[in-house]
């Protein structure tokens, strides 16, 4: 064989492989611009998809602010418990041969309390 066909045999062999190369090259960077551009619209539909629904919560707040206002049941402020003056005068009235109910009215305390403060003072003078 001739020594110039064979050099030319590798010239165009290398001239192939690069072509292809090359080919592949422009198919990988079109490939990824393609991703790229995918991206790129992506951000452009988060930001309508946080636009409607920041225009549905600001209708939301708006139909809030303008509708009647339902007013819900004040609870109850809890009264105080009973204080040293109260459970010295329930104690006082207890010993006048007051009822616990009665007590109870005149003081203004949950009749269980006073129940509960004459059961414990009745404890408390046995073990004296």
């Amino acid at each position: 064989m001739n020594l110039t066909v064979i050099a030319l045999g590798l010239i165009c062999g290398l001239v192939l492989g690069a072509t292809g190369l090359g080919l592949f090259l422009l198919w990988r960077a079109h490939a990824l611009l393609r991703s790229l551009g995918e991206r790129a619209k992506q951000p452009e539909e988060d930001t309508r998809r946080v636009s409607e629904r920041l225009d549905a919560l600001t209708s939301r707040v708006q139909e809030l602010e303008y509708s009647p206002k339902s007013v819900a049941a004040v609870p109850a402020v809890p009264r105080a418990g009973m204080n040293l003056n109260k459970r010295s005068q329930a104690l006082r009235l207890h010993r006048q041969g007051e009822r616990p109910d009665q007590i109870a009215t005149a003081l203004d305390l949950p009749r269980q309390e006073v129940e509960l403060l004459v059961k414990v003072h009745r404890i408390v003078m046995s073990n004296v």
